[in-house]
């Protein structure tokens, strides 16, 4: 029983640890890129719209799940080979502080600040000041969980290496 419960979390947490990683990484290389290359305007509408869309249970649950479950998988493998829970740890740690941590405190707040704003009512240079606000630091921000759930879903795959 123990050995399937090992087994089901780690699993649940590559899964879900690998979509994640999937997703910031496209967001970073395609979707970031692609819309900043709109007028202000656009830019800001279409962030927007892509904020609202992706609020919804499946993302919540794949994106903050490994959150549980790699710190689950870490101690379950408290007594694996140094290397398989080592890894496991870190990959816990990282997703932990460069997805949960960063989203809740960097990502979000900028977020709220372009969804509580009625783009339509502003100036031109208006528009523009916000997007100053946003696009940069958001995108660093961004950045860091890309790079965060790449090196969690790497070291998970390194840790199966020395499973046994």
């Amino acid at each position: 029983m123990e050995y399937k419960i090992k087994i089901i979390v780690l699993c649940l947490g590559i899964l879900f640890t690998g979509l994640t990683a999937g997703l910031c990484f496209t967001w970073s290389n395609s979707i970031t890129p692609g819309i900043g290359r709109l007028n202000d305007l656009s830019f800001l509408q279409s962030f927007q719209a892509m904020n609202r869309a992706i609020i919804n249970p499946s993302f919540l649950i794949v994106f903050f799940s490994p959150v549980v479950l790699l710190s689950v998988n870490a101690f379950l493998h408290r007594n694996a080979h140094p290397a398989t829970f080592w890894s496991f740890l870190i990959a816990a740690v990282l997703f932990f502080v460069g997805i949960g941590i960063v989203t809740i405190f960097k990502n979000v707040p900028l977020n709220e600040l372009l969804d509580k704003t009625v783009l339509e009512n502003l100036s031109s240079l208006e528009l523009k000041e916000l997007r100053t606000k946003f696009e940069k630091p958001w995108n660093r921000w961004h950045i860091q969980r890309t790079i965060a759930s790449f090196m969690a879903f790497a070291l998970l795959l390194i840790g199966i290496i020395y499973y046994k």
